[in-house]
């Protein structure tokens, strides 16, 4: 290729350049090759495994600019982390220098540590237009793509990145496709996926149950005929199957969710674009940039009760939010134009099942859902579910991590010493393989509960690990021994080679991380439940923490679960073992905050006795009304059956586990406002408690501080006694269940406090699935702020449990410098 530009009189010298980072699948060669040619250099550039090497000659001031350039004028999608110069050996330097152009070389599979790779880019506007154009021979083809966007991630076989190495080399490119491939001035020179109508992926539908009838335009008709009919759909996506239908359609939702047994938990809506999106839910300038960005999440936005065109009730059933994400292929482009409204674009799975991705796998796991299917025979390599993010206080808080955010690294503040695994917890599990300073996150795998989700671990854990070149020396996992993560990993690693990390740990050493905290801090940690060090689960816990170890001072008191897990689906079960068996801790030291009078508590826990039936004196009218009815308020709408046995497991400690757990609370606090008795998904009655509480302004609950040995402790049972005294004046649940939110306000920033005053230390990291609630977390960022503490909370990762192996990797790691540091001679020594 000429070299365009004049270069300048004087000495010319020949440098090599190494470009470290995500500078493979985004343009990087294309763009090293325009910018040699506008400076005069001559030279080659090529992708070695997971960096880009260059050759260049020239004057000295034009290589300066060059290498400058490379970090300043990169392409949109790539992430440029170092880059290294030093002279050609003397060889390579003469032919360089006699070089009469800059060329583009083959891709070698040798030569970086480090190998990284993008994650699927939504269709660019220039590709967009091109299927819109009748006159261009890619219009209305589904799978138009160019070096700037398009699937990488799901369809990578091997790195470097090249064609070959992805499910594209099953299809040979035609000469015009082939010519835009080879020509470094095109946008599409080197774009892996590249493909047109005449020798790319097809698209296929059928009836379920009947082979293919339909191809290309046909099929996508034949989709959108039963999309309006109010049929359900099963579309072949990037990471997996979607199922798709009418979102305007109460009949067809209500179909899907029967089908797919998601009876409740609010499902995602695709809209062709921003105008649509906004027409149905507020958008701010964060949320509309993260609607519109190159990574295309589910994004969750507060819906307008008057939104058009109007949504189907079942769509997001008691929810005042809405996830909303915009067309990222030129399928849903096409599609939702069609379609003309918007459509309900869900996983293609049953619930807890892992997403389909193989076309065998979903015709036979997808059958009993779909009335058709729309699929193409491109293979999905890797199974990336949609991401799903928010925004809270102003920046973004991711809830799932997925497709077009997975697998980029993440830093590790402190450089393992080792490749590592961290196989995560069980709940809504991810895995994250660590080496050096980076972390990758693998996507949102499901709950780890059952065979098919565990064999869709080990298959991504299998294609992330190949294509990272990474066999782990070393694995990070949960307490818990019943885990299948925690399971895999003693099976598969000798004992010296696990490092267990408490479950809680996990969590605010994940925020510390993602932040570069590396010093002590105060970790707050809320959340469902986690197994303590102490073999009791937690879930209500303040720690005074760096990232290789920590030591708790607060909690919240104990109640039983009644039933184990079955107290999680049915919180009602779970207000009985408040009410019938909370741990008493008052008197120890006196407590922080007066309490509520000890008569009332006596009163409003029902004389414990006499729970399954009517008061036995006057004692509880003051509470219950003129009537002495308080049981048909919350025990009297349970089966009397159902509370003997619940007070049976409590009063014999029969399956039922006592827990410290601040997601615990919320659903008892939820099921004694009768908000919801029973869960269809997890922190359902917790969700329902905040959006019953809203924006109201409210006063803080009662609640009592008492010190427990060396732990500073939560009693609730003033804030219960208080809740129920509330609900039996006649107050409105909105206000008691916005006085709660208040309460555990209070709480925390009193326990926070303690926690300063210990130790001195003024950064706080709150994490953990409870400040999934907005409120919450807005609140007690305001709080701790004005208190004067530096507070942090997740981001990059979920605060729920799908960063925890994100957390394990860095406490792992700080564990092993640590032992390190020490002359120990195992990696475990500070497990």
């Amino acid at each position: 290729l000429p070299v365009a530009g004049a270069a300048a009189a004087g000495p010319r010298e020949a440098v090599r350049v190494t470009v470290d980072g995500v500078v493979q699948g985004v343009g990087f060669r294309p763009f090293v090759w325009r910018l040699a040619g506008e400076l005069g250099l001559a030279g080659s550039v090529r992708n070695a495994a997971g960096r880009v090497e260059v050759e260049a000659a020239g004057q000295s001031a034009a290589l300066a600019a060059f290498v400058c350039r490379l970090r300043t004028d990169a392409p949109p999608r790539a992430l440029v982390e170092h880059v290294a110069i030093e002279p050609l050996e003397a060889v390579r330097a003469v032919v360089c220098l006699a070089a009469p152009g800059f060329s583009i070389e083959k891709s070698v599979t040798g030569g970086a540590a480090d190998r990284l790779f993008p994650p699927d880019i939504a269709t660019c506007d220039e590709c967009l237009a091109e299927v819109a154009d009748p006159a261009n021979r890619r219009y209305r083809y589904a799978f138009t793509n160019c070096t700037n966007c398009g699937p990488r991630a799901t369809i990578i076989d091997d790195l470097p990145y090249d064609r070959a190495a992805t499910t594209m080399a099953a299809f040979p490119m035609c000469p015009a496709c082939a010519a835009e491939y080879a020509d470094p001035a095109d946008r599409r020179f080197h774009a892996e996926p590249i493909a047109c109508p005449a020798c790319g992926p097809r698209l296929a539908y059928r009836p379920t149950g009947a082979a293919a009838q339909e191809v290309d335009d046909d099929a996508l008709a034949g989709a959108v005929v039963d999309l309006l009919a109010g049929r359900v759909v099963a579309v072949k996506g990037l990471g997996g199957y979607h199922l798709a239908c009418d979102a305007t359609n109460e009949a067809a939702v209500a179909l899907l969710r029967e089908r797919k047994r998601r009876w409740a938990k609010p499902f995602a809506v695709m809209v062709a674009g921003l105008a649509e999106a906004s027409g149905l839910a507020r958008v701010g300038e964060l949320e509309r940039d993260l609607l519109t960005g190159p990574a295309r999440p589910v994004v969750l936005l507060e819906a307008r009760p008057d939104g058009e065109p109007t949504l189907a009730p079942s769509v997001a059933v008691g929810s005042p939010r809405l996830g909303v994400f915009l067309p990222y292929t030129p399928l849903h482009h096409l599609m939702l134009e069609a379609v003309g409204r918007p459509v309900v674009l869900t996983s293609g799975n049953l619930s807890d099942e892992p997403l389909a991705t193989d076309d065998e796998d979903a015709a036979r796991r997808l059958a009993g859902l779909a009335d058709a299917f729309l699929s193409h025979d491109r293979e999905i390599r890797a199974r990336y579910d949609d991401t799903v993010t928010r925004v809270v206080a102003g920046r973004e808080s991711i809830v799932r991590r997925g497709r077009g955010y997975a697998p980029e690294a993440l830093p590790l503040p402190v450089p393992t010493s080792l490749p590592l695994l961290a196989v995560g917890a069980e709940l809504k599990h991810t895995f994250t393989l660590a080496q050096g300073a980076r972390a990758h996150v693998a996507p949102h795998n499901g709950d780890l509960e059952d065979l098919p989700t565990y064999e869709a671990f080990l298959a991504g854990l299998g294609h992330l690990g190949r294509l990272l070149a990474l066999e782990p020396a070393v694995v990070a996992h949960d307490l818990h021994p019943e885990y299948l993560s925690t399971k895999h990993a003693v099976r598969s690693f000798p004992a010296d080679r696990r490092i267990a990390v408490q479950h809680h740990h996990a969590h605010v050493a994940s925020c510390a991380a993602e932040h570069g905290i590396v010093e002590p801090f105060i970790g707050v940690a809320y959340d469902g439940l986690g197994m303590g060090d102490d073999g009791t689960f937690w879930g209500g816990e303040v720690l005074l923490a760096d990232l290789a170890g920590f030591r708790r001072v607060a909690r919240f008191a104990r109640a039983p679960m009644p039933g184990g897990a079955l107290a999680v689906r049915r919180p009602y079960r779970m207000a009985l073992g408040y009410l019938l068996g909370a741990e008493d801790v008052a008197g120890a030291d006196g407590a922080r905050r007066p309490r509520a009078d000890d008569d009332a508590v006596r009163r409003t826990w029902f004389d414990r006795a006499g729970l399954d039936s009517r008061p036995r004196d006057g004692a509880l009218d003051a509470v219950v009304g003129p009537d002495g009815d308080l049981v048909a308020d919350f025990v009297g709408r349970l089966d009397p059956r159902e509370v003997e046995t619940v007070r049976t497991q409590v009063r014999r400690g029969l399956n039922a586990p006592v827990a410290s757990s601040a997601g615990r609370l919320f659903d008892a606090v939820a099921a004694l406002l009768g908000l919801r008795d029973v869960a269809e998904y997890e922190a359902q009655a917790a969700i329902d408690l905040e959006v019953a509480a809203g924006d109201l302004r409210a006063e803080a609950l009662p609640y009592a501080l008492d010190r427990v040995g060396d732990l500073l402790v939560y009693d609730p049972r003033p804030t219960l006694a208080a809740l129920l005294e509330g609900r039996a004046r006649g107050v409105g649940r909105e206000d008691l269940a916005a006085a709660f939110h208040e309460c555990i306000v209070e709480v925390t920033a009193e326990l926070v406090a303690d926690a300063r005053a210990a130790s001195g230390l003024d950064v706080v990291c709150l994490s953990g699935g409870v400040f999934q609630n907005r409120r919450l977390a807005t609140s007690l960022l305001e709080r701790l702020a004005a208190d004067g503490f530096e507070v942090f909370v997740n981001r990059l990762v979920p605060c729920n449990d799908g960063g925890i192996s994100y957390g394990q990797a860095a406490v792992a790691a700080a564990r092993m410098a640590t032992a390190a540091g020490q002359g120990s001679q195992t990696p475990a020594a500070r497990a």
